[in-house]
C-alpha cells in the first residue's frame, strides 16, 4: 500500500515506509520510540504529504459581507464609516516587537553603512531605485526595511532616529510611487510595510514632521497596492509576507476593520498552502521556517498593541512551526546547513523561539518535513530522508537527499557546505548553484551528477521523486542504537541504480556506522562501470589526518577529543573500493562567511550492477 506524493519534477509518485530485515528491538526502546514510525507502518491518509488545511476565522454574516465587499474593491472607509469624512493617515497604536535584530548591523548603519552577511556598503552609494541592480540579499534588506529591526537593537531610539530618517528619505525620494522591479515585489513590499508599522517610533519619531506625513501616506498607499497585488508573489512565503502586512495595516491604520477581515482570511489560506501538516514549510528550508515564524510573531505584537486577540488559527500555526525548526538544531544549539541555509547561531534561534512564546521539543513524528534527528549522548545526527521541495516551493533548493550532518558537543564533525541563501554577501553569487549541488553535501554522488537537477533562481528540476525510509531502535551487545535506512531513485532513470543509505548511531553517541548501497532499479543491472564519489565534508576547526594505509583518517576536535573514520568497516562486498583522500571544501558559518574546511572523499569506478560500501565514525578513548 502506498500514498501519493508529489515528486520533484511534478509527477505523482508513491512514498512507503517499509520494514527491512527482521531486527531485535528491546521493550524499553520500543516504548521510548512509541511516537516514531513503526516497522512497516504506512503513513495514514491524514498524514500524507499534502498541504495542511487551515480555515479562515469563523465570522458572522455581516462580517462576511464586509469582507466580500472589500475584496471586490469597496473602500474600507466607505464600509466602516460611510457618512464620515475620510480619516487622515495616522497610526492607532505603538507596537512593542519582541524580536531583536543584529546589533552589529545596527551599529554599522549608524556609522553610515549597510552590513549584510559580512559585506559593508556605504548608504550614500546605494541605489534605492525600484529597478536598481542589487544582490538578492541586499534587495531584501534595503527594500524590505529589515534593517529597521537591527537599528532598533543597537541603542536608545533617540540616538537612532536620525539614521532611520536619512535612509527613509533617500528611499522615498527614489520611490515616489509604486513601480516595477525588486522594490515592488510582493515579498519585499510586505516586509517593508510591516517594518514601517512595527518600528514606526523609530522610522517616524524624529524631528522631520514632513517626512513623517510622507511615510504615513506611503504606508496607506502601499497597503492599498498590496490589497490588489498580494497574490502575485513569487512564492507562498512571499504571499504570506504580503498578507501579514495587509492584516497589520488593518489593525493599525484608520478604518481598517474591513482590511483586517480580508487579510486574516487570505493569510490563513496562504499559510495553509505554505505549511505541511507537521508544521514544516514546503520549501523544507529552515531559513524560510524562521521567516514564517518571525512574520507571525510580529503580527501577534500588532494585535497586542490594539488590545485584540489574534485568530486561534494563527496561534495554532505558530505552535506548529516551532518543533520542525528545533529538529534541525545541532548539539551546539545552532542550525544545520539544509536547503540553502547556513549555520544560524544558537542566540538567534533561541531569541526567535523565546519571542514566539512557544515552549516545546523538537519534532519527532517526522512526515512532510523529512529530516530525521537522532540525539544520542552528546552527539546529534541530522539526516535528509525525503525528496527535495517542488520547484514552485523552493527558494534555494538543494539536491541533498540522503545527506547527513553529525555534531559532538559544541563541535561539528560532518557538515554540508550550506549558505546558498547568503549568496550576494561574502558568498559569491557565482558559486550559489555549486553550493546547492549534491557534491556540496555529505552523501554519495554518481558520475558527478546531481541526484535532482539544480536550476537557476533557486529552483529544482527532475530527479528524486520517491524516498523510502524506515527508522527503528536496535538492541545490540553494546547497548541500544537507532537505525535509519532510506533510499532514493534520483539516479534510477539515468543509471538504473537506487542509492540506499543505512545509518546506525549508538545511543551513547560515540559510534556511527554507515553503509551506502547501489541497487539495480527494476531490470537486472547493466554492464560496465560508472564513476562515484562518497563525500564527507568535515566541520570547521577539525584537525584531519589520513592514516598510513589510506583507508581512514583521524578527526581531532578543538575540545581535544579524537574521532576515527574507517572505510570498508563491516562490508561484505567492498565493491566501491578506493583510498580515502582529502580535498578542499568550504562551509558557510552563522554570519554568512565562507570558511575553508576539508572533506574526506572516496572515489573510483563501480559496477553498474550495483555495489555496497560500509564506513565507521567512532570516538576514541
Amino acid at each position: 500500500m502506498a500514498l501519493p506524493l508529489r515528486s520533484a519534477n511534478g509527477a505523482e509518485d508513491d512514498l512507503v515506509v517499509r520494514a527491512a530485515a527482521p531486527l531485535e528491538e528491546s521493550a524499553d526502546a520500543a516504548s521510548a520510540r512509541s511516537s516514531e514510525p513503526g516497522p512497516g507502518e504506512v503513513l495514514e491518509p491524514g498524514r500524507s504529504l499534502v498541504h495542511a488545511d487551515f480555515r479562515a476565522p469563523s465570522i458572522g454574516a455581516a462580517d462576511r459581507l464586509v469582507r466580500l465587499a472589500y475584496r471586490l474593491g469597496v473602500p474600507g472607509q466607505t464600509l466602516s464609516s460611510p457618512f464620515r469624512k475620510p480619516s487622515r493617515p495616522r497610526l492607532l497604536a505603538t507596537v512593542d516587537s519582541p524580536l531583536a535584530g543584529e546589533r552589529a548591523a545596527g551599529v554599522a548603519l549608524r556609522a553610515g553603512h549597510f552590513l549584510v552577511h559580512g559585506v559593508k556598503a556605504p548608504i550614500a552609494q546605494i541605489d534605492f531605485a525600484p529597478a536598481a541592480r542589487l544582490t538578492p540579499v541586499f534587495e531584501r534588506v534595503v527594500h524590505g526595511f529589515t534593517w529597521l529591526r537591527d537599528l532598533a537593537s543597537c541603542g536608545p531610539r533617540e540616538q537612532c532616529t536620525a539614521t532611520a530618517e536619512r535612509v527613509l528619505a533617500a528611499w522615498m525620494s527614489a520611490n515616489p510611487k509604486p513601480h516595477k522591479g525588486p522594490a515592488w515585489q510582493v515579498d519585499n513590499t510586505g516586509h517593508r510595510l510591516l517594518n514601517w508599522l512595527v518600528h514606526a517610533p523609530l522610522a517616524m519619531g524624529g524631528q522631520d514632521s514632513k517626512l513623517r506625513g510622507k511615510v504615513l501616506a506611503a504606508a496607506a498607499e502601499t497597503a492599498r497596492w498590496l490589497d490588489r497585488h498580494v497574490t502575485r508573489a513569487p512564492d507562498r512565503l512571499g504571499e504570506v509576507a504580503g498578507w501579514t502586512a495587509i492584516t497589520a495595516a488593518g489593525l493599525l491604520l484608520p478604518d481598517g476593520r474591513p482590511r483586517r477581515l480580508f487579510g486574516e482570511a487570505g493569510l490563513i489560506r496562504a499559510l495553509g498552502e505554505l505549511v505541511a501538516d507537521d508544521g514544516g514549510v514546503l520549501s523544507r528550508s529552515p531559513m524560510a521556517q524562521m521567516e514564517a515564524i518571525a512574520l507571525l510573531v510580529e503580527l501577534r505584537a500588532c494585535y497586542r498593541a490594539v488590545e485584540q486577540d489574534p485568530p486561534s488559527a494563527l496561534e495554532g500555526l505558530l505552535a506548529l512551526l516551532i518543533p520542525p525548526l528545533l529538529a534541525l538544531v545541532h548539539s551546539d544549539g545552532a542550525l544545520g546547513s539544509w536547503q540553502g541555509s547556513g549555520a544560524v547561531s544558537h542566540e538567534r534561534i533561541a531569541g526567535l523561539v523565546e519571542a514566539s512564546g512557544i515552549r516545546t521539543r523538537p519534532l519527532k513524528d517526522v512526515r512532510q518535513w523529512g529530516y530525521q534527528r537522532v540525539a544520542a549522548g552528546r552527539s546529534v545526527l541530522l539526516f535528509d530522508a525525503a525528496p527535495p521541495p517542488l520547484s514552485r516551493h523552493a527558494r534555494h533548493g538543494c539536491a541533498s537527499t540522503l545527506a547527513f550532518e553529525l555534531s559532538s558537543g559544541a563541535h561539528r564533525l560532518i557538515v554540508n557546505c550550506g549558505g546558498a541563501a547568503f549568496a550576494g554577501g561574502q558568498v559569491p553569487v557565482r558559486i550559489e548553484q555549486g553550493l546547492r549541488a549534491t557534491a556540496a553535501h555529505s552523501t554519495l554522488v554518481l558520475d558527478d551528477a546531481n541526484s535532482t537537477a539544480v536550476l537557476i533562481n533557486g529552483k529544482l528540476g527532475g530527479g528524486v521523486g520517491e524516498v523510502e525510509v524506515d527508522r527503528r531502535t536496535l538492541k545490540t551487545n553494546q547497548g541500544t542504537a537507532t537505525k535509519i535506512e532510506a533510499s532514493h531513485d534520483g539516479y534510477a532513470a539515468r543509471y538504473g541504480l537506487l542509492h540506499r543509505r543505512i545509518l546506525i548511531l549508538r545511543d551513547n553517541g560515540t559510534e556511527l556506522r554507515g553503509e551506502d548501497l547501489l541497487i539495480p532499479a527494476g531490470k537486472p543491472g547493466k554492464r560496465g562501470k560508472i564513476s562515484f564519489a562518497l563525500r564527507f565534508h568535515v566541520g570547521p576547526g577539525v584537525d584531519l589526518r589520513l592514516t598510513d594505509d589510506k583507508r581512514g583518517a583521524s578527526l581531532g576536535l578543538p575540545d581535544g577529543s579524537l574521532w576515527q573514520f574507517r572505510a570498508g568497516q563491516g562490508s561484505d562486498t567492498d565493491d566501491l573500493g578506493g583510498d580515502v583522500m582529502v580535498e578542499e571544501s568550504l562551509w558557510v558559518d552563522a554570519l554568512g562567511r565562507p570558511q575553508p574546511v576539508q572533506q574526506l572523499v572516496i572515489q573510483g569506478l563501480t559496477s553498474r550492477g550495483g555495489g555496497s560500501f560500509a564506513w565507521l565514525l567512532k570516538k576514541m578513548g
